[in-house]
């Protein structure tokens, strides 16, 4: 569900709207309450709202922290990229020109991985991804073989170094805010707003003043989600690093 940001905001909308709306009838089916209830709710009540605050906002910090993570192995991913393609002219010719042919391919399915949305077509994505870096690592063996030079071994380090961004990549789109975490802001928000329906006066006549911090905590929740959902809501990591490299590849710098 915390894929699907639009849906974690409306049912979170809905529940907590009926959490405040529980709280009002339990008052007014006890009746009015005496100063001394009044002053414990106005202990209470500002006390759980602010751990709630206190809980959405380390939330929205990791979910923020997650989100810089991805945009960085995107970086990071380009970077290994950009310079295996070029310590593959260190390579013997042969290995290298299979290098240089291949990467291309693989700087496709990695585009790719960062803009798909579809589940089954991310599967064959990452079997394209594991078989191209199979036939890369493959050609830089045999280079190793051929010619155990300090040099040659700069390009199989660069491969090495590819291969790991790669799987640093998958690891930060794989991590991902505890469900934990999330059922702990769910009770926390439910029992908040359950308290603002109790604690408010003559509630029978407020019915849109219980839709504000429902609304408030829905937004916040829904922020959350999208900044921690790498393929679901409206923020995303683009790839653009990886873009503008292969756009650098397709098409070279004239020689002068």
């Amino acid at each position: 569900m915390v894929d699907s940001p639009l849906v974690v905001f409306a049912l979170s909308l809905m529940f907590l709207w009926l959490s405040a709306q529980a709280g009002a009838f339990l008052r007014r089916k006890q009746g009015a309450p005496d100063e001394d209830e009044r002053k414990d709710m106005g202990v209470v009540l500002p006390a759980s709202l602010t751990l709630l605050g206190l809980v959405i906002g380390f939330s929205f910090s990791m979910a923020v922290t997650r989100y810089d993570h991805r945009r960085h192995s995107e970086e990071d991913e380009a970077n290994a990229i950009g310079t295996e393609y070029l310590r593959a002219t260190l390579l013997p010719a042969t290995q290298a020109r299979s290098v240089r042919m291949l990467l291309p391919a693989y700087l496709d399915q990695r585009v790719l991985f960062y803009t798909t949305r579809d589940a089954h077509r991310l599967l064959r994505i990452n079997a394209e991804t594991d078989l191209l870096q199979q036939k890369l690592w493959s050609a830089v063996e045999e280079a190793a073989r051929l010619e155990p030079t300090p040099v040659t071994a700069l390009g199989v380090s660069g491969l090495n170094d590819m291969i790991n961004t790669q799987g640093y990549a998958q690891a930060a789109w794989w991590d991902r805010i505890p469900s934990a975490a999330w059922g702990l802001m769910a009770v926390i928000a439910v029992c908040c707003n359950f308290l603002f329906g109790y604690a408010a006066r003559h509630s029978e006549r407020k019915y849109r003043l219980f839709l504000v911090l429902p609304l408030i905590v829905a937004i916040s929740f829904f922020l959350i989600s999208d900044l921690d959902s790498p393929r679901g809501g409206v923020i995303h990591v683009f790839p653009s690093n990886l873009i503008t490299l292969s756009h650098s590849i397709s098409n070279p710098p004239a020689a002068p």
